[in-house]
C-alpha cells in the first residue's frame, strides 16, 4: 500500500519540481532581460561622443548618492544579476538532466530530434555567452585584457576593444547567440507563466523574434560602428 502510494506521488512531485524550475528560469530570465535593455541603451550613448559616454559611465557608479555611499546601488544590481544568472544556469541544467532521465531510450521522432537540436543549441550557446561575459568584464570593466588598461576612460576602452576585428567578431557571434537564446526564452517564459495559449502563440512568437532581433541589432551597432570608423 505504501509503495503504491509513493509510486502515485512520484510523478506529481517530479511535475511540481519541473514547474518550479521553469518558473525560476522565467523570473531570472526576466531580470536579465531588463538588465540587457538598460545595457543596450547605455551602449548607444557612445554615439553621443566620449564626454557623454564617460559621463553616463560615471553616473552609473554614483546612483543613489549621497543617500547611499559609493557604488552601493551598482553592487546591489550586480549581486541581483549574478543571483539571476546562477539561478538560471541551475534551473537550465537541472531541467535538462531531468528530461534526459525521463526520456525513454531509443525514442526517436521528428519532434524529439527537433527538441534535442534546440536543446543543444541553447546549451552550447549558453556556454559561449558565459565565456563572452567573462571576457567582456575583463576587457571593458576591469581593463585587464584591454589595450588601454584600467586607468583609461570607459570610452577609450570601448574604442580600443572594438577596433580589433577579432574581438568584434567574437562579440557579434556571442550577441547573435544571445538573441537566439532570448527569442526561445521569451516564448518559453510566456508558456511557463501562463501568459500564452494556442490562439496567442503566433503573436508571442512574432514578438519574441522582433524583440530579440531589435536588441541584437542594438548591441551590434556600437562595435561595428567603431570597427568601421563611425565612432573613434
Amino acid at each position: 500500500m505504501t509503495v503504491e502510494h509513493a509510486q502515485r506521488r512520484t510523478p506529481k512531485v517530479a511535475k511540481t519540481n519541473s514547474v518550479f524550475k521553469k518558473a525560476v528560469m522565467a523570473v531570472s530570465g526576466i531580470i536579465m532581460v531588463l538588465y540587457l535593455i538598460a545595457h543596450v541603451v547605455g551602449n548607444l550613448k557612445a554615439f553621443s561622443g566620449a564626454e557623454a559616454f564617460n559621463s553616463y559611465s560615471g553616473w552609473i557608479r554614483t546612483v543613489g548618492n549621497p543617500a547611499v555611499p559609493g557604488q552601493t546601488t551598482l553592487w546591489i544590481i550586480r549581486l541581483v544579476l549574478l543571483a539571476a544568472v546562477v539561478a538560471h544556469f541551475w534551473a537550465a541544467v537541472s531541467l535538462w538532466r531531468q528530461a534526459k532521465r525521463a526520456r525513454p531510450q531509443g525514442y526517436v521522432t521528428k519532434k524529439a530530434v527537433a527538441q534535442s537540436y534546440a536543446s543543444r543549441t541553447m546549451r552550447w550557446g549558453g556556454v559561449i555567452i558565459a565565456a563572452f561575459i567573462i571576457y567582456h568584464i575583463l576587457d571593458l570593466t576591469t581593463g585587464t585584457v584591454n589595450a588601454e588598461g584600467f586607468d583609461s576612460t570607459p570610452y577609450d576602452r570601448l574604442v580600443a576593444s572594438f577596433q580589433n576585428p577579432f574581438v568584434t567578431i567574437f562579440y557579434a557571434i556571442s550577441v547573435i547567440l544571445l538573441g537566439m537564446h532570448l527569442r526561445h526564452g521569451i516564448w518559453s517564459a510566456t508558456q511557463t507563466l501562463g501568459q500564452s495559449n494556442r490562439r496567442r502563440e503566433k503573436t508571442v512568437s512574432l514578438f519574441a523574434i522582433g524583440f530579440a532581433t531589435l536588441l541584437t541589432l542594438g548591441f551590434l551597432l556600437v562595435p561595428f560602428s567603431v570597427l568601421f570608423g563611425l565612432i573613434d
